[in-house]
């Protein structure tokens, strides 16, 4: 297997509000269908699916990697949709500080350390 690309599907309870959320946090939404919009930043993309499981969406994580964790963590904090924030932590691989979205669904908004 040669594996080209992954797109996780996150799923959301009010589909409208985290579609506000992550454009909000500064990725941009393109419809796909009425149940279904990929979002992207760079050369990253995920799905916001119109599908809502309370496990699921508690237990959902995704690592978001950045290149200034300042510059992210001062558009996150302005997110009005953002359920919760962590102050930027210093890690031995680097920094991260984790948002929770509208769902709960947990990011781990990280940058690495360079070598």
């Amino acid at each position: 297997m040669n594996v080209t690309d992954i797109k996780p599907f996150i799923p959301s309870k009010d589909y409208e509000l985290s579609q506000c959320f992550y454009s909000e946090i500064g990725f941009h939404a393109e419809y796909v269908t009425d149940d279904l919009t990929l979002f992207e930043n760079g050369d990253c993309y995920f799905f916001l699916q119109r599908f809502y499981d309370e496990s699921l969406a508690k237990n959902f994580m995704l690592q978001i990697c950045v290149t200034d964790i300042h510059e992210a963590f001062e558009r996150c904090s302005t997110s009005r949709h953002k359920t919760k924030i962590s102050p930027i932590q210093q890690e031995s691989w680097g920094q991260v500080f984790y948002l929770w979205g509208p769902v709960g669904e947990l990011l781990h908004i990280t940058q690495l350390r360079r070598e």
